[in-house]
């Protein structure tokens, strides 16, 4: 396109995945990455099996989510298992096809001109949109962004499986047309030893260029609207309820402070990996005496009224509300809730994971730290932290700015730009993929 003599330099984005919709990491951090992609003035649009974007960017393919039954019943006859029947291959075939064509018909309908898969082509939630997403790759070498936040060799749950010829084959591919980037220097170590892949690194960031917004409500009526009184001390657990997330250790903190009207809040419902842990967290926390409460039913994207005049929250309404942010994760790809927390500026608890030790503890944060379990020195510290305003106010300010240095979005500006530019140059050829697109489909 060719206004005034000057050639418009803007891309048509494709982000590709199961699921855009809710507070997860990879929604979250896919919205972080389209905003800064929209200040370049590139256009961006949503492929998924549940989408909460514009309409009008975006398609919806049911099929594509990972809790679709079809995708359910091939995880569960694939994973912990040895071999695989022809007939499951011919259904992983079949669902392939139909959602390549679904693919195919995105990028022609919103003609874009580079995708950027988030995850999608990392961990076998859905194998046969890993499948098609390679195929269409491959076939018509778009320039593609992968961006991997966590892999299949990380989750012990997919290791005996009788799939591994497409593990190998789509997560993830590698193919000449895709520039491979992960979020921490673990998972980048780990593509190039087991695939040979070389990946860029490009952490999960936040907009620590702007202050937290002011909550809507005051914490007088955050704290009734939650049945809460106005001395209790409120600990969130923000993440959601999986055994990688540790949950246990905060109620072992909560059970140890010295300390009356101690509420343990846990944001969000449970994960992929089914209700037992959360049964046994539930019980757990009952037998030590701990006041645990879930937020799930009143939490959602936006803050809104209900229709029968509750009042529902967003995460981001529910953080300044808090004293403390636990954060005891076992694993984690990077850690979206500890720079939550920081951005917020409250003083955090953080089990020593191990992209935690390489990646973000080097750095300098002011934490309060565990080692996989609680200690009488971590619950000291939290207390001193809890009842010591000076010393609060010194750990979250050295906190926000360690992360305004490392983890903004002024480093995420940079590294997408010289993405772009290692595909297209300065300035992005208009419509030059899809000449290519519509030739390849004859």
């Amino acid at each position: 396109m060719v206004e005034n003599g000057k050639r418009d330099r803007s891309l048509n984005i494709g982000f590709i995945s199961t699921r855009f919709r809710g507070l997860d990491g990879v929604s979250l951090e896919a919205g972080k990455w389209a905003s800064v992609l929209r200040e370049f003035k590139h256009n961006c649009y949503w492929f998924a099996g549940e989408l909460d974007r514009d309409p009008q960017a975006s398609m919806l393919v049911p099929e594509a989510f990972f809790g679709h039954p079809s995708a359910l019943e091939l995880n569960r006859t694939l994973f912990a298992a040895h071999k695989r029947s022809r007939q499951v291959t011919e259904a992983l075939h079949r669902q392939k096809d139909f959602l390549k064509d679904k693919l195919y018909e995105f990028i022609d309908k919103f003609r874009i001109d580079l995708i950027i898969p988030e995850n999608v082509l990392s961990i076998p939630m859905h194998l046969p949109l890993g499948m098609a997403l390679t195929e269409l790759i491959a076939e018509t070498g778009i320039p593609t962004i992968a961006h991997h936040h966590d892999f299949y060799w990380e989750r012990p749950r997919f290791l005996m499986n009788a799939c591994q010829d497409i593990l190998n084959m789509a997560f993830p591919p590698d193919l000449p047309s895709i520039k491979h980037v992960v979020i921490n220097s673990v998972a980048q170590a780990d593509l190039a030893a087991r695939r040979s892949i070389s990946a860029s690194l490009i952490f999960n960031v936040m907009d620590f260029e702007k202050r937290p917004p002011k909550p809507d409500v005051s914490d007088r009526q955050f704290r009734k609207d939650m049945g809460f009184k106005p001395d209790d001390i409120l600990i969130l657990q923000p993440t959601r309820v999986v055994y990688r997330k540790g949950i246990e250790q905060a109620i072992y903190l909560v059970e140890l402070l010295n300390l009356p009207n101690v509420k343990l809040i846990v944001s969000h419902t449970l994960g992929d990996e089914g209700p037992a842990y959360s049964a046994w967290v539930k019980n757990w926390a009952n037998r030590q005496g701990v006041h645990l409460h879930f937020l799930n039913d009143r939490l959602y994207e936006e803050a809104r009224v209900s229709a029968d005049g509750e009042r529902l929250y967003s995460l981001w309404d529910v953080y300044p509300h808090m004293n403390l942010i636990t954060y005891p994760s076992i694993h984690e790809g990077f850690g979206n809730a500890f720079l939550e927390a920081v951005y917020f500026q409250k003083p955090i608890l953080v089990n020593r994971y191990s992209v935690f030790i390489v990646d973000i503890e080097p750095k300098g944060f002011d934490v309060v730290s565990i080692d996989g379990y609680m200690t009488d020195a971590a619950v000291k510290q939290v207390t001193e932290v809890l009842m010591n305003p000076k010393r609060r106010k010194e750990m979250v300010d050295r906190n926000f700015e360690l992360a305004r240095k490392y983890f903004s979005f002024q480093i995420l500006r940079k590294e997408l730009a010289n993405q772009i530019s290692s595909f297209f140059g300065i300035a992005p050829p208009q419509g030059l993929f899809q000449r290519l697109f519509r030739w390849v489909r004859g």
